[in-house]
C-alpha cells in the first residue's frame, strides 16, 4: 500500500518510520491534518490527545468534522478514520488536557511530539519538556485570521513574526529560561481582521500547517 512512497524514500526508511510512535496533542483544525499525513506515511504508532468533542462549528476546517460525526470525540473518531485507512497503525486515544502535572504521562515512550494545541501555557509545558528530554518537537503557532497558506513556514520560534501566539511564546520561553532550538510552524502573514471576538478560520490554512507539521516529523525521522 505505500509502494510509492518506497519508491521516494527507499524501503529502509519505511522500516524506520514503522518503528516510531508519535505523540499528536490536538486533533482539531491543524492535529487532524498532521495525523492523517503520519498515518498514510506509515508511522507505525499514534497517541492522540484531545479534550474536545466535534461541533457543528468545526465543519469548516475540521478533518473530523462530519454531519455523521457531530458531538463524537475528536479523538476516536480519528482513531477510527486511521484504522480505516488499513496500514495497521496503533493507535491510542485520550481524551484529556495536556497539563503540566500530566504531561510526563504522555510522553513516556513517544520518539516525536506533534504539538497543535491551542494554548499557550501547555505549549510552553510541552517545550520545556521537549528540551528537557530530547524528545523533537514541532508546535504550531496561530493559523486563525490567515488566508495564504503560502506564508506558512517551518522555523525557530526565535525568528517568527506577524503571529500573535508566536510572541507570547517567545516572552514565555525567555520569562522561563529555556534554551535550546524550538521548532514551529508559523505563518508571515499579517492578520486580516482586528478585534475578532471569535476567530476567523477556513480549510486551507489549518490544514496546511497540520501538513507541514507532519512532514517535517516524517523528513527529521527519514535523515537520521
Amino acid at each position: 500500500m505505500l509502494e510509492r512512497l518506497e519508491l521516494l524514500i527507499g524501503k529502509e526508511n519505511l522500516v524506520k518510520l514503522r518503528n516510531v510512535r508519535v505523540l499528536v496533542i490536538g486533533v482539531g483544525g491543524v492535529g487532524g491534518y498532521a495525523v492523517e499525513a503520519l498515518a498514510r506515511s506509515g508511522i507505525g504508532s499514534l497517541v492522540l490527545v484531545d479534550p474536545d468533542v466535534v461541533e457543528e462549528s468545526n465543519v469548516n476546517r475540521q478533518l473530523v468534522a462530519l454531519s455523521s460525526t457531530i458531538g463524537q470525540k475528536k479523538v476516536d473518531v480519528l482513531k477510527s478514520r486511521v484504522q480505516d485507512i488499513g496500514l495497521d497503525t496503533n493507535v491510542d486515544v485520550f481524551y484529556d488536557y495536556v497539563t503540566e502535572e500530566n504531561i510526563d504521562f504522555y510522553l513516556n515512550d513517544v520518539d516525536f511530539i506533534v504539538d497543535a494545541c491551542d494554548s499557550a501555557m501547555t505549549k510552553l509545558a510541552i517545550m520545556k519538556k521537549s528540551l528537557e528530554g530530547s524528545i523533537p518537537l514541532i508546535s504550531c503557532m496561530g493559523t486563525g485570521n490567515k488566508m495564504d497558506p503560502s506564508r506558512l513556514t517551518i522555523t525557530e520560534l526565535s525568528k517568527t513574526n506577524y503571529d500573535p501566539l508566536a510572541k507570547k511564546l517567545r516572552k514565555l520561553v525567555r520569562d522561563f529560561h529555556l534554551k535550546g532550538k524550538i521548532m514551529v510552524v508559523s505563518s508571515k502573514e499579517e492578520k486580516r481582521k482586528k478585534g475578532e471576538r471569535i476567530i476567523p478560520s477556513n480549510a486551507f490554512v489549518p490544514g496546511s500547517a497540520g501538513l507541514l507539521c507532519a512532514s517535517y516529523v516524517i523528513n527529521q525521522i527519514i535523515s537520521r
